[in-house]
């Protein structure tokens, strides 16, 4: 399972349309559970994860990934039984020190800045790109 935990208000009714076509196509242990808290409280959720949760933050800092090696580090833990968690800020998108600390992986969608309700949609296209890439089949053209 993955889970993502994203800052700020749910989806706007155009980004849940974008968003559900990639979703509806997603398989276990691909599938998607949205969870939306507000943005000053990402401390307390993240503190509420299991030790054993394999934790993705979206940083503007972090490492830009290519999608095969996106799709390596997500089936990493899913094949072994560990549910992945993917951190995405509010408007804001700055982490305490601390969840910056407990992430696994702290990725860059790019060396551009977009907005958080445009990164929602990113990382749902490339969770179904990673699970395509996992899979074999086609939609991945590299």
């Amino acid at each position: 399972m993955i889970r993502i935990i994203a800052g700020g208000k749910k989806h706007a009714s155009w980004l849940k349309e974008a968003c559900d076509e990639y979703e509806k196509r997603l398989r276990k242990p691909w599938a998607i559970e949205w969870q939306f808290v507000d943005e000053d409280k990402l401390d307390e959720r993240v503190a509420r994860l299991k030790p054993d949760d394999f934790m993705v933050l979206l940083d503007e800092n972090g490492k830009i990934m290519a999608s095969p090696e996106l799709s390596q580090s997500l089936a990493g833990p899913l094949e072994n039984g560990r549910d992945v968690v993917i951190l995405i800020g509010g408007a804001f998108g700055h982490f305490s020190p601390d969840i910056l600390a407990r992430a696994n992986v702290i990725w860059s969608l790019s060396k551009l800045v977009f907005p958080h309700q445009i990164c929602r949609l990113i990382v749902t296209e490339q969770i179904y790109r990673a699970q395509e890439i996992y899979l074999g089949h086609a939609y991945h053209h590299a």
